[in-house]
């Protein structure tokens, strides 16, 4: 996957907290007081959707990957400390992150569209059995196999439109080019590949950072919006 940009990044950033704060938006906070008793702030503008003794799971939005991800903490001597948002605020900072990651319409063979926002792929065993594979990392960018055995790595950004007919991946690119090839699967195992993302019927609370997912060889079209 293309690393996005130190530029690109700096401006996701610095607009994520102009919008933010614009908007007066604050979701879970989480800290953790030091061995001096002081209290550092771990990660604003969270969801915390567990905590015990074992410690705490939230989820947030990575700027660097474009998307919702999960982070585990596991509890420690020193103690971590949540200020818990309300449930309006919860969904008001869903509704941030949505408008940083990739958005995509996606139709499915049937015909049906589905609005898709902080979309990505990922990796998980075939006919839908069993959880994803942690050994491959979630992704933005379509790997392909192209004519004469060259590969690429085409990043979600630079996508306008992709035509799918099973394994095989027709890009159109927002500069105007197109590119064709197999989907390059970055293992030798069997593996199913899933369309992920968040629509408007997503639940804050959620333990999961998903709640749209669907295998690449039920999708005919994937319409990227930038």
């Amino acid at each position: 996957m293309s690393p996005i940009g130190a530029d690109k990044l700096r401006r996701l950033l610095v607009g994520l907290v102009v919008v933010a704060s614009a908007a007066a938006l604050r979701a879970d906070t989480i800290s953790q007081t030091t061995a001096v008793g002081k209290i550092q702030v771990l990660q604003r503008d969270a969801i915390v959707v567990k905590q015990n003794s074992e410690g705490l799971i939230y989820k947030h939005f990575d700027l660097k990957e474009r998307r919702v991800v999960t982070v585990t903490l596991a509890e420690m001597s020193l103690p971590y400390h949540v200020q818990t948002s309300s449930d309006s605020e919860r969904q008001s900072i869903v509704g941030l992150w949505k408008k940083f990651g990739f958005v995509a319409a996606v139709t499915d063979l049937a015909g049906a569209t589905t609005k898709v926002y902080d979309a990505y792929l990922d990796f998980y065993p075939p006919g839908g059995r069993g959880s994803l594979l942690e050994s491959l990392p979630p992704r933005t960018s379509f790997p392909l196999l192209m004519g004469g055995g060259a590969a690429d790595d085409v990043d979600f950004e630079r996508v306008l439109r992709v035509e799918l007919n099973n394994h095989h991946l027709k890009l159109t690119l927002r500069e105007g080019s197109a590119k064709e090839g197999e989907f390059l699967t970055p293992t030798n195992q069997p593996v199913e590949v899933r369309f992920l993302g968040i629509t408007d019927r997503y639940d804050p609370s959620s333990k999961e950072v998903f709640d749209f997912a669907l295998p690449l060889q039920k999708i005919r079209k994937i319409e990227f919006e930038h």
